[in-house]
């Protein structure tokens, strides 16, 4: 019964609870009028915090009204760009697995570029190679407007927008003169790739910007020292483009100044050696002016950069705006890879013209890239350098053969010198006479050194061109790009340099032996002309100045070149070795000559004018003495 109480009770107590909690919850609803009160009060709140933002923009961003005016006055229509939030001193980063840019809100250009991956010369092997850094480029658009102002957008502040397509990365940067008005650069950076896509295009501006007058792009570059070697580096750094179709041209690296200017040009590379800055354009642009300065005045000054490039270009403005589709490319001067964009950027690598180019392309690279691609450089140097060999091996043959045929035929020729002293015509004749029935040819020797000639040449362009060779390391070689120093001397010698190159040395003294082994063989075969300059001297100053020379300029030459040179002369020497005492016999060619001259010789064309016009001359000279 006392428990029935307690859950009455309980019972009681819960409803009076409820019934007071609910009479205070009616007491304290508000009243239609408290309502709108209190809506009116939060309204007010939200303009007040609204207006304290806006003067928290105002005092990050130029939007009073003096200095609105201001902006108005130097910017005209353009003055909207300078009251917008990314009004500012800021940078946007873009980066993929090879190439990092950061593109600047003033200006809209990309104010940094490094190369992911490759480091600078070894002095500063921890920094990464940075094409473009501290404002050495600049990329600048001349705005005529409709008011007669002349804007530069390096000064105009851009508004980023940052978006994803898939890997794609998309930044937009536009100059707004309204919200729905603006000059617009894009730019694409896909995944892996140094190229990216640029567009630059306007909306809405055809009554700011004055279209009957060109909107002049203006870029340009003080290029880094990258290179432990000043001199070579800036050597090989110069300023490339393509023109009128695929036609393509450089100016020239060595001068202090020097421009140009070209129709229909399709890309303008500025190339620092193994590196290289690319501006393409799918609408080529009508004319550019292109200019060049060599910036090194002193090579003993560590200096900063190597050369000041210029290229200036007017956009056309149809129908009041701006349409440009082009790519940067930031990289590496590599053949291999900026071939693959069939572009026609490979040209932008200083192979050599006609023949050598050739060479190099379809031939040198190729062999190189494959034998590189399974053991180290220094090794696929020496690998490269035994193929070449081998390949030119029937041509050093020739020529070995062609000199001992002439060293046979030595004491037959110092008889008709001797016996028509005093008749050089008739001594000629005879001589010429002499080669024919004994079916040698005096050009011979000469032939297959002129066969070499477009070898040595190309070699000598493929070993700078090759980046794949850059701080690889052989031997005490640390970098085959660049010279291989064992002793800094403590002073400078002229053209030679402050350093001691290992590689030079052995090239110099392999090619002293090599002529020193040909030049022997020369002098007995080419008998003294009379009337001629004495050969055996010049050859023997020859092999002295030769090795003299290669020791001097290639001290401060790539070390992979200096090994290429060492091998192949060392191949050659042991190549003449075997030719001279295995392969040709002496005893057999006198027997094969004299037999030659048995034999009834049916005279060419060139011998028989050649005949005609010594008869000629003999003719005319015996009319004259009597």
């Amino acid at each position: 019964m006392e428990e029935k109480k307690l859950d009455v009770k309980s019972i009681i107590g819960f409803v009076l609870i409820s019934g007071i909690l609910m009479w205070m919850i009616y007491s304290n609803t508000p009243t239609p009028e408290e309502l709108q009160e209190k809506e009116k009060q939060e309204q007010a709140e939200k303009a007040k915090e609204a207006a304290t933002e806006q003067e928290a923009t105002v005092v990050v961003n130029p939007t009073d009204s003096v200095t609105v005016a201001k902006a108005q006055k130097e910017l005209g229509s353009f003055a909207y760009s300078a009251t917008l939030p990314s009004a500012t001193n800021d940078f946007t980063e873009i980066k993929n697995e090879v190439l990092a840019l950061k593109i600047a809100n003033k200006g809209g250009y990309i104010a940094e570029a490094t190369i992911l991956g490759f480091e600078r010369f070894e002095k500063d092997s921890k920094q990464l190679v940075q094409l473009i850094k501290d404002n050495n480029a600049q990329f600048d658009l001349t705005l005529n407007t409709k008011d007669n102002r002349v804007l530069h957008t390096q000064d105009l502040y851009f508004e980023p927008k940052f978006t994803k397509e898939g890997e794609n990365q998309i930044l937009t940067m536009q100059l707004k003169a309204g919200p729905n008005q603006f000059l617009e650069y894009r730019y694409v950076l896909k995944p892996n790739e140094y190229m990216l896509d640029f567009a630059i295009r306007s909306q809405g501006l055809e009554n700011v910007i004055d279209a009957s007058k060109p909107v002049d792009l203006e870029w340009q570059m003080k290029t880094y020292r990258n290179e432990k070697s000043i001199s070579y580096e800036n050597r090989y750094t110069d300023l490339r483009f393509e023109y009128e179709g695929g036609k393509d041209d450089y100016l020239n690296a060595q001068r202090k100044e020097s421009d140009d200017t070209a129709d229909e040009v399709t890309w303008i590379a500025f190339k620092q050696h193994h590196f290289v800055s690319v501006l393409l354009t799918d609408t080529p642009f009508k004319k550019a002016e292109l200019k060049s300065n060599n910036l090194v005045d002193n090579e003993d000054i560590d200096t900063i950069y190597t050369k000041k490039f210029l290229a200036k270009m007017p956009l056309e403005v149809k129908n009041g705006t701006l349409n440009y589709t082009m790519n940067w490319y930031y990289g590496p001067a590599r053949y291999q890879t900026l071939n693959d964009y069939n572009r026609n950027l490979d040209e932008i690598m200083p192979l050599g013209w006609g023949i050598f180019g050739w060479i190099n392309r379809y031939a040198f690279i190729p062999v190189f890239t494959l034998i590189s691609g399974f053991m180290p450089y220094g090794i696929a140097i020496i690998i490269f350098t035994i193929l070449v060999r081998l390949v030119m091996s029937p041509v050093t043959y020739k020529s070995y053969l062609s000199q001992a045929k002439m060293k046979v035929l030595r004491p037959e020729i110092a008889e008709l010198n001797e016996k028509y002293k005093d008749n050089a015509m008739k001594k000629q004749q005879e001589t010429m006479k002499l080669y024919s029935t004994a079916g040698v040819n005096p050009m011979a020797g000469c032939i297959p050194a002129l066969l070499q000639m477009p070898v040595f040449y190309a070699l000598f362009q493929f070993f700078p061109s090759m980046f794949d060779l850059r701080q690889k390391s052989f031997l005490w070689a640390k970098d085959l790009s660049s010279y291989d120093s064992i002793y800094q001397l403590p002073f400078k010698i002229p053209f030679y340099g402050d350093h001691v190159s290992l590689f030079p040395i052995l090239a110099s003294v392999a090619i002293f032996f090599y002529m020193r082994m040909t030049t022997g063989d020369q002098q007995m075969a080419q008998p003294q002309q009379e009337g001629m300059p004495d050969m055996s001297k010049i050859m023997k100053m020859m092999l002295y100045i030769s090795p003299l020379m290669m020791l001097v300029f290639f001290n401060n030459y790539a070390s992979g070149l200096s090994l290429y040179y060492f091998i192949s002369n060392s191949i050659t020497i042991g190549i003449m070795f075997v030719i001279k005492n295995y392969i040709i016999d002496n005893d057999k060619i006198h027997a094969k000559i004299q037999k030659n001259k048995t034999k009834p010789k049916k005279e060419g064309k060139f011998q028989r004018k050649m005949r005609e016009m010594m008869e000629q001359a003999e003719a005319q000279q015996k009319n004259s003495k009597k």
